[in-house]
Formats: C-alpha cells, sequence, structure tokens
C-alpha cells in the first residue's frame, strides 16, 4: 500500500459549484491532472454542460471550466491505497482537506457535487461536522452525482444527463 497526496484545488474567486472526487487514481497522480484517465467521463461531461472541447490541453480545459463558476478538488489530501479504485483506500488512513479554508476562500460555493459515493461518505464522515456552521450560513446545499468513473457503468448520455439535472444546469 502506498500514501497518495491530492492535488491543489482547481478554483477562481467566482465559483459557485464545487465538485469533490475521493482522491485522483494512479494516472491522475503521474499525469499531476484532474480526472486524467482516458476513459473517465468527467471532461467530456464538464464540456457538454459547459460548452467547451473535452479535448482541449488541459490547462485550457481547467481554465474554461473554472471560468464558469466551477471548482474542482478531493475530500482527501492523503489516504494509504494500492491502485486507483474507492474501494482500495485502506480505512482508517484518510486525512481530510482544509474545507474551513477552502469556503472562506470561495464564499460563493452553492452547491457541492460529489462525483460519486465514496467521495460523499467521506465528506459527511470527515469534513460535515465541522462545516455546519458555514454550510448552514452560506446555504450550500450537497448533490451525488454518478460516478464520471469508468469501473462506474451508466453510459455516458445518462450520466450527463443527470449531472445537468443535479447540478441545475439548464
Amino acid at each position: 500500500m502506498s500514501v497518495v497526496t491530492s492535488f491543489a484545488p482547481l478554483a477562481k474567486e467566482s465559483a459557485k459549484v464545487l465538485v469533490l472526487g475521493s482522491m485522483p487514481g494512479v494516472l491522475s497522480l503521474k499525469a499531476q491532472q484532474y480526472y486524467a484517465h482516458p476513459r473517465n467521463a468527467f471532461w467530456r461531461i464538464m464540456s457538454s454542460l459547459y460548452g467547451f472541447n473535452a479535448d482541449l490541453p488541459y490547462n485550457e480545459r481547467v481554465e474554461k471550466l473554472t471560468e464558469s463558476g466551477v471548482a474542482v478538488w478531493d475530500v482527501l489530501q492523503t489516504c494509504i491505497r494500492t491502485g486507483s479504485l474507492d474501494s482500495a483506500i485502506e480505512n482508517g488512513s484518510q486525512v481530510a482537506n482544509d474545507f474551513s479554508w477552502f469556503l472562506k476562500q470561495y464564499p460563493n460555493i452553492k452547491r457541492i457535487g460529489f462525483n460519486g459515493a465514496t467521495a460523499e461518505k467521506s465528506f459527511r464522515a470527515l469534513c460535515l461536522p465541522h462545516l455546519k456552521t458555514v454550510i448552514a450560513q452560506n446555504a450550500i446545499s450537497f448533490v451525488r452525482l454518478p460516478s464520471s468513473s469508468p469501473a462506474y457503468t451508466q453510459t455516458l448520455d445518462v450520466k450527463i444527463a443527470t449531472w445537468r439535472s443535479l447540478l441545475g444546469h439548464s
């Protein structure tokens, strides 16, 4: 098992939506890019919702997404895991990112979307107990999105439609 560490958030001051994964997979960690696995649907979903080309270079995709008011981060700062699957995260090894800091830096966040069940479960267990006041003050809502991971076998069209509906994007 290996200790893995997540990335800094992708965000601009104007961010209204925060999409949270659990921890980057092996290919993402190697590339130092969110959602770098070619079969992960994240960038195809986001490009469909926000009107940019999913095949743009990474830095340009990040710019287009953050310009659209979307921030991206992971619930976990570190954990012990072998491979990329959330199910391989060693229980008790999870250390959460600093969401008190994040929500102060980005006070316009009104919705947090969890990219899959593990992200939601980890956030609710490790972070939410310390954030209840700021969540209430900022009227932040939560939604679990179908995972963009290739391990989650919904079709791309269904994932896009569900993300569009749940993120309140018409």
